[in-house]
């Protein structure tokens, strides 16, 4: 049996309550979608920390880049992946173990992994699958929304 995908509403409740959102496979390209999710995001008021190996220590959004899902702060609380749908499962078990606050797991456009949805779920962690919150947001919340508006 697969679990349905959230609805507008849960959306919505997911997207309002996030704030520290680790940001796997964050580009410092301006033309790569996650460069440009991430500052959407920052700009939003969200505090978005990319993970990427190959840029930790560098800054970008606003914030030092990490290496590794573990060297997220303890308060992430929404992982966003730009990764193949095969690199899913080790990330989101990477951070089942090291992210104690982690309530959403987010998987960007055209991304679905049943096994590492399945594994969050059971945690009692939200799942997206296949969606980008840079145009979720602007369908669900008023223009000029920013993160704590709801809170």
């Amino acid at each position: 049996m697969t679990t349905p995908d959230p609805d507008d509403m849960a959306l919505r409740a997911i997207l309002a309550r996030a704030r520290v959102i680790g940001l796997v496979g964050a580009s410092a390209n301006p033309d790569r979608p996650s460069h440009r999710v991430g500052n959407y995001l920052a700009r939003l008021g969200y505090r978005v920390i990319g993970v990427n190996p190959g840029l930790a220590g560098q800054s970008l959004f606003g914030q030092p880049v990490v290496a590794r899902i573990a060297d997220l702060p303890p308060g992430t609380d929404m992982l966003d992946l730009f990764r193949r749908a095969e690199d899913i499962p080790p990330a989101v078990a990477e951070a089942l173990d090291a992210l104690p606050a982690l309530r959403t797991v987010w998987m960007q456009l055209g991304i679905r992994n049943a096994d590492a949805a399945a594994a969050a779920r059971t945690r009692g962690i939200d799942v997206v699958q296949d969606r980008c919150p840079a145009i979720e947001i602007p369908r669900l919340f008023p223009p000029g929304w920013r993160v704590g508006a709801l809170a």
